[in-house]
């Protein structure tokens, strides 16, 4: 149980005290009235004695009495109704409610700190403090544990009001006050009156009640003197009359009023009777504040209720002793009206509130001095010594003599008979075995009672020896006499005497309790008699900290339904759970989950019994277990049951936080119950938005924001394709983030930036941003441009499983107008409203399904340029409209209409604020946790600024590997500003060109441009086949000029402007890139504002175009030199160029075959001059999966063209294999060309090496590399024929290679690397770090070219002559630029038989070694002879020949490799 303010030791003696009656007469009463007090409140507060008393037991010992309390009260002829001492009691528990302000009430209990304290239900968020902080702050500070004073007043009121039985004899009549004033005209007279008044009350037959504890009652005589105005010497006179006639110890001279009452507000007098007049008082409640009614009878309580205190208003009218009338009595003939169906509580309640309103304010004892109030403590002291203790010591000798002497005679005869009859000793029965004998009365002269009387008086002169020994005896005659509920009686208080012994001779005898508890339960249906049992054993149990017994003995009578049932039992129930809860936490091991559910029971007990504010109360307060502990269905519970009692008490913050929590938690109810709860909180919150319809909007709980999800973007949607136009992909929010494609963009314009200054990228650079989401970087306050829309974009997810309906859903905004030109304008804040700044969309309905996440858009139009700053969202929230029944739960009132839902819909707003990235770059932000800002949502809105749409026309989706395509592209300025410096940037500039800065633009027109060819070409005669046909050209033409990036190309605008609402049209040449399948190529187009801007530089554009490329041509193709040393001019440097083209293309794309229609070759030093025709078959077809070999002779431009031309300058030439020449050196071919170069050039060289001692070796390397090393470009062109819905479609298309080393075979597509063999770890230390850098064989044989010279075949008649000498001519040429010595070996060096099985035998004549010395690209010529023997076949390619440049060491010396073998036939004449 909770801790109490009494002990049970001071609990006890004070809930019994001896009764005195009060009659006065009407002058007396009207004496005490105007201190608006009757005769018996006014002693009330004085009716403890200050001092110990003595008295003497039967046995002559002195016994001392300590806190002595008397209760005096008025005669009331009537047993109190029990309608009206339920109504008492729910009264007194209703206004006993917990003090705000106070100290925290905290109780630890095991690892839970339960606050116990009004500041539960008070509490801003969610509806209970935070606990923990508050014990805390009490840690330092003494032990605090829970009080319930509501359950205190209520124990207090039920054993006071408790009506007199004929069982016991506690609460009778012991003495009786006759009361008379001084300013009578015959005091004495009425003295004799009331004495005759109160014979008549105790001794007529026709009263009942009030109950008197003995025939003989003392009387004592009180003449009241008003001294502010009465004769102070009659009233003297009179006193001594009433002692000559009543005796000094009979009667008492009471002196009041000692001021009059108009000097009340003169001094203040300290008021002791209201905390005794509240407590019976329905006068001070606050119940009827908060609603209509708190309190429901029983349709059978015939009751209309007054106040209790006892001041009706027929006692103001002047009949102060209308004995009839109990305070407590119902007053059934006020209202005619009113019939035994029950009260008419709305009247009632309100003439109540009114009652309460008219004496609000009433200062109690104004005309009494504190001289009056010592009087009246004086008074009660002597009544106390001199009349009421001699007067019960008297009567308990005598009861004593009595006893002992008829124990004598009956008693003895009694027991006789009974041990004759039944043997000497009487088995006790148990409980269940006696009759239902409750009804047995005994007359008021049996000695039972007698016994009973005496025990009683000295109960209540706390003499426990000697009454519990009474109580014993009688217990034992009752039981035996079967008279259960005298018996009943004897053992509670037998049980209480025993405790309450000084010294505590015997335990407490727990089941005399028990066994009483169940006899006044079972047997005598008497539940009033039950509950004071259980009130006063449990306290006991507390005391003994027997809290498990205590809780089984409070939860036991909560469970008894059978009598008493309705509002009272709920309110004894709710009140006996809740001290069980209490019990259940002061245990030595405290069980709080225990403490809750009870407290949850309690809680809806006091909900059944009227008692809203405990009810919540309890619940808040079992919250405290319940809530982060995953019950979630028990806190929905409890949330509700607070959110309900909240609302009826008009606490509606709390109601709409309870609700909020409901619905914010990831419930598991179902559907219907989720569908009610949210129903529930709107009707609320509606309620709550009306009390203060001007005030901010509140913030919403539903549908949850994933505020770190919201993306901002900045510009105007994408248009949609139109017809053939397909507009730019830019970005919008439809695209996903990708990290990957973020960086590349990143560095795209930072190229592009770059090189508009520069070189150099501005130090305030920073990348654009048009889409801000949670990985963009938002550290910096994000620019639009104003007359754009923002669009915000934000994640709804609804956690329930019904549907959830916006309306009117906005963006709420802040807007400062700037001038960011330099002076700041008066700077005004502007929220919401001023739709000429900002204009802002509204979604008129948006719906979330259940459980569902969804995204709504937002947009804000700014009108003006300033600081923009996105708040949140503000919008209706609602359900949508349909039929729910909800089991179990009944709605609020309004909140259903049939079966169903309105669809009621509530304003409110969210806000949106999102957290920055965590610091983590000082040693500070590292250990500690700081994060970023993140602005996404605060945009600077800038001055206008021009904006670029782009449109691409008949661009392919599809094409062939290497195909080239013509497209159109359209650039439109939308904006109100000219643009300039628009270019474009990509990361694949082979993919596309605007044509070259000699291409004419023609045709303009995207329609007339359907049929023609692609290329520019000319008609040429059929005689030309075979010879090339040569052009030339610069690169600088087509923007690959040297230092400048291949990636960034200029758009070649009319004016270099576009001036608003303009549009041109470009053609745009594609090639479909050399690997097959999917590609993605970004185009960023770069542009500025003719006039500049202080916030934004540049402007961009993205677009990203797919392109799916199936296979088409491979085409390889390899150098080497020609073996026939001198061309027709006499030059040296032949060469051979062999291609070979595959058809590699599957019939998917549904092309029929490709004519290879030229092929070029572009280079700087070198030119293709004729095709060797290989086959007759001049027809350059290939089917699917065939194979074609081109050869081609390749010779050296002429030294003057190449000294004439610029370093940049390229010689094209054509070899047509058709009647149409396609000039390769112009646009789109040389384009392509160009950019295929330029992405082979960026590949990385390989790095040189640093060491400055070896810098001669690695000159000597690269001469002898450069040997090796050709520049010739050859471009393949061809036409695919291709079938496409029964219409024959030609596609063109280039194919390059490049061919950098003679003999190696170079592709047109890349080459995937094979992965390298797996090969055995080893470990081990390199000796020698630096690798040398020799020159590779291949190289070296490309030094010196041979070439020999001798007749195919050679007749001799060797029957004439046995030797055959033949002529050979060895040419050697110098490829190098540096000197070269030569070595030249003729001597056989074959060393198998089988070699010379192969070459046969012949020798060389003459020197068999020769060194030369050959200068720059000389050509030497040796006359050698060769002796055969035989006839036959010889290979003459035996000469070995080595060769080292001329200033270096024998370090690169090696064989020279002969190219081909030279064989030569011998045949005999």
């Amino acid at each position: 149980m909770a801790q109490c303010v009494q002990s049970v030791q001071e609990l006890i003696p004070d809930s019994f005290v001896p009764c005195v009656a009060a009659l006065c007469s009407e002058e007396a009463e009207r004496l005490t009235r105007l201190n608006h007090l009757s005769f018996a409140e006014l002693l009330k507060p004085f009716s403890r004695l200050t001092s110990e008393v003595h008295m003497r037991d039967p046995n002559n010992q002195l016994h001392i009495i300590k806190n002595l309390k008397i209760a005096v009260s008025n005669i009331i002829t009537q047993p109190p109704h029990p309608g009206a001492i339920r109504k008492l009691l729910n009264d007194v528990v209703s206004g006993s409610q917990p003090a705000e302000g106070l100290v925290a009430n905290v109780i630890t209990a095991g690892d839970y700190d339960l606050n116990i304290s009004d500041r539960s239900i008070k509490a801003s968020v969610p509806w209970y403090s935070n606990w923990k902080d508050t014990l805390m702050e009490l840690k330092e500070s003494s032990f605090y544990t829970a009080t319930t004073p509501w359950f205190e007043s209520y124990r207090e009121t039920f054993l006071q009001s408790m009506p007199a039985s004929d069982h016991e004899f506690l609460n009778h009549y012991l003495a009786c006050m006759l009361v008379a004033s001084s300013s009578e005209a015959e005091p004495v007279e009425q003295f004799s009156k009331l004495s005759q008044e109160q014979h008549r009350i105790q001794h007529n037959n026709d009263y009942s009640y009030p109950k008197w504890f003995i025939p003989n009652t003392l009387k004592y005589y009180v003449l009241l003197h008003d001294v502010s105005s009465g004769d102070e010497q009659r009233a003297e006179s009179i006193y001594e009359e009433m002692k000559q006639k009543y005796g000094t110890q009979g009667c008492y001279l009471l002196k009041i009023n000692s001021r009059t009452s108009n000097r009340a507000s003169d001094e203040q007098i300290p008021d002791p009777w209201s905390q005794y007049l509240q407590k019976n008082s329905i006068q001070n409640q606050e119940s009827y504040e908060d609603g209509p009614c708190t309190i429901t009878s029983n349709k059978n309580s015939d009751s209309n209720l007054l106040s209790l205190d006892g001041l009706d208003n027929e006692v103001k009218d002047g009949l102060p002793n209308n004995f009839r009338a109990h305070p407590l009595q119902l007053d059934s003939s006020s209202d005619p009206s009113n019939s035994i169906d029950g009260p008419d509580h709305i009247k009632s309640a309100s003439s109540l509130h009114e009652t309460k309103k008219a004496n609000t304010g009433i200062i109690h004892g104004a005309c009494l001095t504190l001289t009056d109030h010592d009087r009246i403590r004086q008074f009660i002291q002597e009544f106390t010594f001199r009349g009421l203790l001699p007067h019960i010591e008297k009567t308990i000798r005598q009861l004593n003599d009595q006893l002992i002497s008829r124990k004598g005679l009956s008693r003895s005869l009694f027991s006789a008979t009974k041990k004759w009859f039944s043997g000497s000793k009487v088995p006790e029965k148990g409980i269940n075995e006696l009759k239902n004998t409750s009804g047995l009365l005994y007359p008021p002269e049996a000695p039972e009672l007698q016994i009973r009387k005496m025990a009683d008086l000295c109960f209540l002169v706390q003499h426990y020896d000697l009454a519990y020994s009474c109580y014993h005896t009688a217990k034992k005659d009752f039981l035996n006499d079967q008279a259960m509920l005298y018996a009943a009686g004897a053992l509670e208080m037998a049980a209480v005497s025993a405790f309450l012994q000084p010294g505590a001779p015997r335990p407490y005898p727990a089941h005399y309790m028990d066994t009483a508890i169940q006899t006044y339960r079972d047997i005598c249906k008497n539940m009033v008699l039950a509950e004071r049992c259980v009130l006063l054993s449990a306290e006991i149990l507390k005391s003994q900290s027997k809290y498990s017994e205590a809780a089984a003995l409070l939860i036991r009578l909560t469970s008894e339904q059978n009598t008493w049932k309705g509002m009272d039992s709920d309110l004894r129930s709710a009140l006996l759970l809740e001290q069980a809860a209490h019990c259940f936490i002061n245990m030595k091991s405290p069980m709080v989950r225990k403490y809750a559910f009870h407290m949850i029971l309690a809680g809806h007990r006091f909900s059944k019994a009227g008692q809203k504010k405990h009810a919540l109360r309890c619940y808040c307060q079992a919250m405290q277990v319940y809530k982060g502990k995953g019950w979630s269905l028990a806190e929905d519970h409890i949330n509700f049951t607070i959110g309900r009692q909240s609302y009826t008490l008009r606490q509606l913050d709390n109601a709409v936080s309870a609700f909020r929590h409901i619905l914010i938690n990831e419930s598991k109810q179902s559907a219907a119950q989720q569908g009610s709860f949210l129903r529930e909180y709107l009707y609320v919150y509606k309620n709550v938005s009306q009390l203060s319809p001007d005030g901010p909007l509140p913030q919403l709980p539903l549908p949850y924001i994933n505020s770190s999800a919201t993306r901002v973007f900045f510009g105007h949607d994408r248009r949609p394709a139109d017809g053939e136009k397909q507009a730019a992909t830019h970005i919008s929010l439809d695209q996903e983030y990708d990290c990957e494609s973020s960086q590349q963009w990143r560095e795209l314009e930072e190229q592009v930036v770059a090189l508009v200054n520069k070189g150099v990228i501005p130090s305030n650079f920073h990348p654009t941003q048009y889409c801000l989401n949670s990985y963009s970087d938002n550290s910096r306050f994000p620019l639009a441009v104003v007359e754009e829309p923002i669009t915000v974009e934000m994640a709804f997810r609804n956690p329930l499983k019904v549907p959830l309906l916006l309306t009117d859903l906005s963006l709420l905004w802040k807007f400062q107008p700037k001038d960011f030109s330099g002076k700041d304008n008066e700077v005004k804040e502007l929220v919401k409203s001023e739709p000429e700044m900002i204009g802002a969309e509204v979604i008129s309905e948006f719906l979330i399904n259940s459980e569902e996440s969804k995204v709504a858009r937002l947009k804000l139009f700014p009108h003006h340029i300033g600081e923009l700053h996105i708040l949140g969202v503000v919008y209706n929230l609602g359900t949508i409209q349909g039929s729910m029944t909800i089991d179990g739960i009944g709605a609020l009132p309004g909140c259903h209409t049939g079966n169903h839902s309105l669809s009621m819909s509530v304003r409110g707003r969210q806000d949106l604020e999102i957290q920055g990235p965590r610091l983590n770059n000082t040693k500070e932000e590292k250990t500690s946790i700081k994060y970023g800002p993140d602005r996404r949502l605060d945009p600077i809105i800038t001055e206008e600024m021009p904006l670029l749409e782009v449109f691409f026309i008949h661009f392919p989706t599809g094409l062939l590997c290497g195909e080239i395509r013509k497209a159109y592209v359209e650039f439109v300025n939308v904006s109100k500003c000219p643009l300039t410096g628009l270019k474009v940037v990509s990361k694949r500039p082979e993919f596309f060109t605007f044509g070259g800065n000699t291409s004419v633009l023609t045709p303009l027109s995207p329609s007339a441009s359907e049929n023609c060819s692609a290329y520019k070409t000319v008609v040429t005669d059929s005689t030309s086949m075979c010879t090339a046909l040569t052009s030339s050209a610069s690169s600088v033409d087509f923007g690959i000029g040297t230092g400048s990036q291949p990636e960034v190309i200029p758009v070649p605008l009319p004016d270099t402007i576009l001036l608003p609402g303009a549009s041109v049209q470009l053609p745009m040449w594609l090639r479909g890139p050399d690997e097959e399948g999917v590609h993605e190529i970004n185009f960023l187009f770069y542009y500025e504002s003719v006039k500049r801007q202080p916030k934004i530089r540049h402007r961009i554009l993205r677009h990203t175009a797919v392109i799916c490329t199936s296979r088409s041509l491979n085409v390889r193709a390899a150098v080497c030199r020609s073996n026939s040393l001198e061309d027709e001019e006499g030059r040296g440097g032949n060469m051979l160029v062999f291609v070979d083209v595959e058809n590699v293309n599957t019939s998917e794309a549904g092309v029929k075959e490709f004519h290879i229609v030229q092929v070029s070759s572009s280079s700087k030093h070198w030119k293709l001059q004729k095709s060797v025709n290989l086959s007759e078959n001049k027809d350059a077809k290939l089917a699917s999966r065939e194979k074609g070999k081109f050869c081609f002779k390749a010779i050296r431009c002429k030294e003057k063209e190449v000294a004439t031309q610029s370093s940049e300058k390229y010689t094209f030439a054509d070899i047509i294999f058709g009647n149409e020449q396609i000039i390769s050196s112009a646009s789109p071919c040389a384009d392509f060309f160009y950019r295929s170069l330029s992405s082979e050039l960026k590949k990385p060289p390989a790095q040189p090496s640093v060491h400055t001692e070896k810098q001669s070796v690695e000159d000597a390397v690269r001469l002898i590399q450069k040997c090796s090393e050709v520049d010739l470009n050859i471009v393949v062109l061809w036409k695919a024929y291709v079938v496409e819905d029964s219409k024959q479609l030609i596609l063109e298309g280039q194919h390059h290679v490049i061919l950098r080393t003679i003999g190696k075979e170079a592709f047109s597509y890349p080459q995937k690397p094979e992965p390298p063999e797996m090969e055995l770890l080893r470990f081990f230390r390199p000796e020698n770090t630096t690798v040398s850098s020799r020159p590779s064989v291949e190289q070296l044989s490309n030094l010196i070219k041979t070439s020999l010279h001798y007749p195919e075949s050679f007749n001799h008649p060797f029957h004439q002559k046995s030797l055959c000498l033949v002529p050979v001519t060895l040419l050697l040429s110098n490829c190098s630029k540096a000197d070269v010595d030569v070595i030249v070996d003729l001597r056989h060096k074959t060393t198998s038989p089988e070699a010379l099985e192969i070459h046969g035998s012949f020798t060389w004549l003459g020197q068999t070694q020769y060194k030369l010395k050959l200068k720059s690209e000389e050509i030497h010529t040796l006359q050698l002879k060769a002796c055969f023997v035989h006839t036959g076949v010889y290979n003459l390619g035996t000469p070995r020949v080595f060769a080292k440049l001329s200033d270096q060491v024998t370090v690169f010396e090696t064989s020279q490799q002969n190219s081909m073998p030279a064989l030569i036939i011998i045949n005999n004449v």
